[in-house]
């Protein structure tokens, strides 16, 4: 299957590793596939203690056979316990007596590939086997013994299916009544795409965060009425299976989320985003009929990356009540229907205070350059912001090349755009591959945006000596047209991206502190 989104297969501007550290055995897979379980792997957060750490301390003189370590108070050792691993927490208890207690005292971080035969902190087994029951036995144990609290608990590593399932029923239940913090579950192996979650994971109240990926997701119309996650602050879905009423009722039993990525959706989802917390929401690599934002007074980030719609029409993108929304990207005009509010934008749509959101001051956007009908809707795109600081512009590659059918005067007859004029201060221009669609845009922009600071120019790897050569020759020729700003700094740079792709990630949207998730404008 190939995504409508980026004219080849799901995952084309992602770079994949040479080895695939999440130990899936190597039957042949879909390239679409692959991309999922990149994304979903690559996202899962790292735990708070590692099997190898670096450790640096002076050497105790050879005549001094003193245990000095055993002599620190308990809250000190119990933070030292806290920080290993929970194999080698639970070794401590046979040291002295005076470790014995300690292991059941201190908050305990359970990681399942922690566990595995040899130590291996990052490898999981590629198939079902010894290694993994073992893992699952030991699973147990520790949830059994420890009275907890459980700060993360990660379960990646084990293989279950339909009779599995009354066991991880039971790990939830443990988790629950010992307040676990961070939950990451991922269920192998990933052809097992119908094994739903048993619902006793919504007993874990405590959450804080909580990453799902290769499962499908619990019946939520069979829950007893009640069940919430009053503290879940994020939400990760990866690569999962669920209806629309499923995305619905997660959002609407966590009242404080701020944090909602889904990603490698199994299903077309119409979602629908009136949580009042939320401030971040991403969809990529899923298949979509509909995203609305409609009351959603504390969101300031939404993205979009390489969805699609099975259906091949064009996705519905619809606005509503956004008072905060700061970053948007990335709105594809080719994949696309953008609604604000009541009213569909189209081509010849004219800005007006119902069909504009004010807020949005960093805008993403993707299209191919030779075809008319995107390019004709990129200005009315942005006339719907018309605070844009920062614009970021990926050109896409023609999905076919022989559809170029831009007219060079579509530019020149484009009205006044406001966030252009006024407000435009930084625009990086992503994947340029010499075509001079991209610079008559370019050469638009040069001309018409008073208070352009950067202009940051990336060209696409792997083109021609002879392309890239062509991509330097009009950046030169834009130094000849009439700027409207004189202080305009423009820089050149080749992609750093093997195989093209923009610099956003999952990791970049989720971290609120960072100021520009696309790294528009990079320092050297």
């Amino acid at each position: 299957m190939s995504c409508p989104t980026t004219g080849g297969p799901v995952g084309e501007g992602t770079t994949m590793p040479p080895t695939m550290l999440h130990g899936l055995a190597p039957e042949p897979r879909s390239t679409e596939d692959e991309a999922r379980l990149t994304f979903l792997y690559a996202f899962l957060p790292k735990p708070p203690v590692s099997t190898s750490p670096s450790l640096c301390c002076a050497a105790a003189a050879d005549d001094d056979k003193n245990d000095r370590v055993s002599r620190l108070p308990d809250d000190i050792l119990l933070r030292v316990v806290s920080l290993l691993p929970a194999k080698d927490g639970a070794r401590t208890t046979v040291l002295s007596s005076r470790w014995r207690h300690l292991w059941r005292s201190a908050p305990l971080v359970l990681v399942d590939t922690h566990l595995l035969p040899g130590g291996d902190g990052e490898r999981r087994p590629a198939r079902a086997g010894a290694a993994s029951r073992a893992v699952t036995s030991a699973v147990s144990a520790a949830l059994e013994s420890h009275p907890g609290p459980f700060p993360f608990a990660s379960l990646t590593c084990s293989f279950m299916n339909t009779a599995d399932r009354r066991l991880l029923a039971r790990w939830f239940q443990l988790l629950a009544t010992k307040g676990v913090d961070e939950l990451v579950v991922v269920n192998r192996p990933w052809s097992v795409r119908g094994l739903r979650l048993p619902s006793s994971l919504f007993s874990c109240a405590s959450l804080c965060r909580l990453y799902i990926g290769a499962w499908a997701f619990p019946d939520t119309t069979a829950l007893p009425r009640g069940v919430a996650f009053p503290n879940l602050h994020q939400l990760a879905l990866g690569c999962v299976v669920m209806e629309d009423k499923d995305l619905d009722f997660v959002l609407a039993v966590s009242p404080v989320l701020e944090i909602l990525s889904l990603f490698g959706s199994l299903t077309p989802l119409r979602a629908r985003l009136t949580n009042h917390s939320l401030r971040c929401a991403q969809f990529c690599l899923s298949s979509l009929e509909e995203v609305a934002v409609l009351d959603s007074p504390s969101l300031e980030r939404f993205f979009l990356w390489r969805n699609w719609n099975e259906r091949h029409v064009k996705i519905s993108i619809k606005i509503g009540h956004v008072p905060k929304l700061r970053v948007l990207g990335y709105l594809e005009p080719g994949v696309h229907m953008l609604q604000i509010g009541n009213t569909i934008i189209k081509a010849e749509t004219k800005a007006s205070t119902h069909t504009t959101v004010s807020s949005v001051q960093m805008l993403a956007v993707q299209l191919q350059f030779g075809v008319r009908s995107e390019v004709k809707m990129l200005p009315s795109f942005l006339k719907c912001f018309p605070r844009v600081e920062t614009l970021v512009v990926e050109s896409l590659v023609l999905r076919d090349p022989t559809s170029s059918n831009l007219s060079q005067k579509i530019w020149r007859k484009t009205s006044s755009i406001e966030c252009v004029q006024s407000h435009l201060k930084t625009l990086a221009f992503h994947e340029v591959q010499g075509d001079h669609n991209e610079f008559d845009f370019l050469m638009f922009i040069a001309e018409n945006a008073p208070k352009l600071e950067r202009m940051f120019i990336v060209m696409k790897n792997g083109l021609t000596d002879a392309e890239r050569q062509v991509v330097v020759a009009r950046v030169g020729a834009l130094y000849s047209t009439n700027w409207a700003s004189k202080d305009c700094k423009v820089q050149l740079r080749m992609s750093c991206y093997p195989i093209g792709g923009g610099s956003w990630s999952l990791q970049a949207g989720s971290d609120l502190s960072v100021d520009d998730p696309f790294e528009a404008f990079p320092e050297d």
